[in-house]
């Protein structure tokens, strides 16, 4: 079997994009496009499929191919910026590309020169991948029970799988499923492959919009040059959990960004000084300055640790050396705890600070804190803290795994 090549888009390739500059250019101006009608969409539960079209076709999804494959390859701080950008506008937008970029360096690292080909010109030419990973009811979230088995000269696939960010916006949907040896696989299958059910249930209180519902697989089959490798990441030093996680990094830091310009924005148009402040303006009361300037400090030293840590994550792909590993590795940990924490500070404060007419339904303000406090729940901090604080005191090296 031979993997099926999909049709190009009727409304054209993806532009190519140049440069790094020019990515952030066009993040920035997407970005403020986005923005306006973000409330709307969450509330009304409105799938952003001519967003992410217009995202697809921008170029930014293919910003990571390298070079060697046609594409710019950015750094990965500036692979951070675009995602906060994105982020800020909506956090749902910014949310489903994540497992795209994932499952792009994946490629990168384990698969065939005829993969790496094939699928980095999908991406190039604006396809979209979205993901069918995560399981519940399993042990734990590092547990699967889909399978991928043997069949003929290709392999069939059977699932169930929830959380499947992306998958409704997706060209490809990238199986994640466990060999006859237990081993961790991933397949690529073409968007309505036999076989393959999406089904919109996603039904938290933020995040409301990624479409990350439920993926049932009975009988998929995949050809078995579309099957790669998956296990071998961890099996070796790798940055390939790096790379996902500054990416939901970028996430919460755009969430923090979008709650303290609505704070800003709300304070200056609609909120009263508290009557013991003695001031005109609710943007005059000293105590409402210092936490707008703490809030603030604290989404700075979130955008300057993703910078950092993008830098180390650099580095580590290119020697792949253990030392360097664990440097990049720990520096993402620490970026992705200081951006839970300013987000959900940021998003709480607004309330505080903009006082009781900022809880309006109407203005559907805390969509930024239900979107920090649901997308802050993906890969606990306090196991973050833990890794650091271990390798610090004993020398242990963090787990290789895709969630540090």
């Amino acid at each position: 079997m031979t993997s099926p090549a999909l049709q190009l888009k009727t409304e054209g390739a993806a532009y190519r994009i140049k440069s790094e500059a020019e990515a952030l250019e066009i993040a920035r101006s997407l970005s403020a496009r986005f923005a306006e009608g973000a409330a709307v969409r969450d509330r009304d539960r409105i799938l952003p499929h001519k967003e992410m079209e217009e995202l697809a076709h921008s170029g930014l999804l293919a910003i990571t191919v390298p070079k060697i494959y046609g594409g710019i390859d950015v750094s990965n701080a500036v692979l951070g910026e675009v995602i906060a950008l994105l982020a800020e506008a909506d956090g749902s937008i910014g949310q489903i590309p994540q497992n795209h970029f994932y499952i792009l360096e994946a490629l990168r690292l384990e698969g065939s020169e005829a993969q790496k080909a094939f699928y980095f010109n999908r991406a190039l030419e604006g396809d979209k991948f979205g993901n069918a990973l995560s399981e519940i009811c399993t042990k734990t979230v590092g547990h699967y029970t889909t399978t991928i088995r043997p069949d003929g000269d290709g392999f069939v696939i059977n699932g169930r799988k929830f959380y499947s960010t992306g998958v409704l916006f997706a060209d490809w949907i990238v199986i994640f499923a466990n060999d006859e040896n237990d081993k961790l696989t991933l397949s690529f299958t073409p968007r309505g492959a036999p076989g393959v059910e999406l089904v919109d249930d996603w039904d938290g209180i933020g995040q409301r919009i990624t479409g990350s519902g439920t993926t049932i697989l009975t009988n998929v089959r995949v050809p078995a040059d579309a099957v790669v490798r998956h296990h071998q990441s961890f099996e070796r030093p790798h940055t390939i959990g790096s790379v996902g996680q500054i990416i939901q990094a970028a996430v919460d830091l755009g969430i923090a960004r979008a709650a303290l310009r609505d704070t800003i924005a709300f304070i200056n148009s609609r909120s009263r000084p508290w009557m013991d402040a003695a001031v005109e303006k609710a943007s005059e009361d000293p105590l409402t300055i210092h936490r707008i300037g703490q809030v603030a400090i604290r989404i700075d030293a979130g955008t300057a640790l993703i910078a950092e840590a993008g830098r180390k994550v650099d580095r580590a792909r290119e020697t792949l050396d253990e030392a360097d590993t664990v440097a990049a590795t720990l520096a993402v940990a620490s970026a992705k705890v200081l951006t839970t924490e300013a987000a959900l500070e940021a998003s709480n404060t607004l309330f505080e600070l903009a006082g009781t007419q900022s809880a309006r339904a109407g203005h559907n303000l805390d969509r930024h804190w239900r979107n920090a406090r649901t997308h802050t729940l993906h890969d606990p901090v306090r196991w973050k803290f833990h890794a650091v604080g271990n390798y610090l005191l004993n020398g242990v090296p963090p787990p290789r795994n895709g969630a540090l």
